[in-house]
């Protein structure tokens, strides 16, 4: 394939910071190669490190795949610098005035823990507390959809030769995820160090300001992002979600004994039992345990941890997410409990 071809391809990624011009229009396709089933690509950034290195990256990449490329490999220069691989430059200046950074951790997938994250930073910062939310699932990122602001592109900053995002703000929390620098059906092809640069990048690069809380919206899983957030950056604690269910307590305990592990070392604050019983709307008295009853309640027990909260399976919950209106907005005995957890926590 000729070099016209993969310059369409890269066409299409833009750059959020940049008033969404692609990589091409910008001049930052420095060279590409063609080896025969093989295409490498070199980007060149400025001197100072692009905030979102790592998902221009991972964007070029998916864009060629999506292409026809079936082997490609990305590389990096920063121009003014003799060509020498660029690096992150990174540090915890802007999380120095955050009082709790605390995790929101799940070994299983699919218990809610997304959803926990964000109704309980909005329950946080209806306590009177300043509250933001950092998304870390940055292969499956959802709080943009959840807050409805899956339109919204960071505005990036630059002070004293250093680049800053300023977080979304909206139900009184700061967000941040990699899903406002990526279109919802963008795939993003990364293995593991690039994962785990893009996540710092999303916290360590953001103007946070004072805040009491910093929710961290972890993947699901034990694995490079975990490790590599606890090792590099300051994690006070944690929550662990589950449901009552034996298959996902299995996986919880997994999370459990990865936060307490000497080189990891991290206290969890308590845990949240979602989905603890089904509740329909004809019958709001009634209670279904159509996951199981008491799950929860034995892993705290066996782990001494404390019950922050269990919330029901009710269709409003679900609704609120899927409409960007997150029910502990409301007043309703749904919200409540979350309201109940923030209050525990």
């Amino acid at each position: 394939m000729s070099n016209e071809i993969v310059l369409k391809a890269l066409e299409s990624v833009q750059h959020p910071a940049k008033g969404d011009k692609s990589i091409v229009a910008l001049g930052m396709v420095e060279n590409i190669e063609n080896k025969g089933k093989k295409i490498i690509v070199t980007l060149a950034f400025s001197k100072h490190r692009d905030p979102l290195a790592e998902y221009l990256i991972g964007a070029s990449k998916s864009a060629l795949i999506k292409a026809g490329f079936k082997d490609v490999e990305i590389k990096t220069i920063v121009k003014e610098a003799a060509k020498k691989p660029a690096g992150l430059d990174l540090d915890d200046e802007e999380i120095r005035s955050i009082g709790k950074i605390i995790a929101i951790a799940s070994g299983k997938g699919g218990v809610g823990k997304s959803t926990v994250a964000v109704n309980l930073a909005i329950a946080l910062a209806r306590l009177g507390f300043k509250v933001g939310l950092a998304d870390a699932d940055v292969y499956g990122p959802s709080i943009p959809r959840m807050t409805a602001t899956e339109d919204v592109t960071p505005y990036a900053i630059e002070e004293e030769g250093k680049e800053r995002f300023l977080p979304v703000e909206k139900y009184g929390v700061k967000w941040m995820s990699i899903g406002y620098f990526a279109s919802p059906d963008q795939a993003l092809v990364w293995r593991g160090p690039m994962a785990c640069n893009a996540l710092k990048q999303m916290i360590l690069q953001v103007r946070w300001g004072d805040l009491d809380y910093l929710l961290i919206d972890l993947p699901p899983g034990t694995g490079d992002i975990h490790i590599s957030l606890m090792g590099d950056i300051r994690v006070d604690g944690a929550i662990v979600v589950t449901t009552p269910s034996d298959v996902a307590l299995r996986d919880v305990e997994k999370s459990i004994g990865m936060l307490r592990n000497p080189k990891i070392g991290k206290p969890v604050y308590g845990i949240v039992e979602n989905m603890a019983w089904f509740t329909p709307l004809e019958l709001p008295d009634a209670k279904y345990y159509i996951f199981g009853q008491g799950g929860g309640d034995r892993l705290a027990e066996k782990y001494n941890l404390p019950i922050l909260g269990k919330i029901p399976l009710v269709q409003g919950i679900r609704e609120g997410g899927d409409e960007g209106q997150p029910i502990a907005l409301r007043d309703t005995p749904d919200a409540q409990a979350f309201l109940s957890i923030a209050k525990e926590l």
